[in-house]
């Protein structure tokens, strides 16, 4: 199993990204899949969760900003952040587990700076 983020980049404060985690290897369906985040020198925290029946979960810090959502034809979930602050800035990773296992991707940077 592998999986690839991308959508990353520098935005300035209050704009919007689409994170996306594409999966190979596998049928990402019976996935739940986390996204995560780390900032320099920082644990990794928890951001948001969608699992196979499409419950949703969001950190506090993120909740009414942030959308994760799966597209099945495509194997891939997203995660929108809107309304991006400066201390949103990190290291973006995801992970897929099931009971076959957990799997992390490389991470995709996410900056924001005016």
């Amino acid at each position: 199993v592998q999986l690839v983020e991308s959508g990353g980049g520098l935005v300035q404060p209050g704009g919007s990204l689409r994170l996306s985690c594409v999966a190979s290897g596998t049928d990402f369906s019976d996935y739940t899949v986390d996204w995560f985040r780390q900032a320099t020198g920082i644990r990794r925290d928890w951001v948001a969760r969608n699992t196979p029946r499409g419950r949703t979960s969001y950190a506090d810090n993120v909740k009414g900003r942030a959308t994760i959502s799966r597209d099945r034809a495509k194997n891939t979930v997203y995660l929108q952040m809107n309304s991006l602050k400066p201390e949103d800035t990190a290291v973006y990773f995801c992970k897929a587990f099931s009971a076959a296992g957990d799997f992390w991707g490389q991470g995709t940077q996410v900056t924001v700076s005016s």
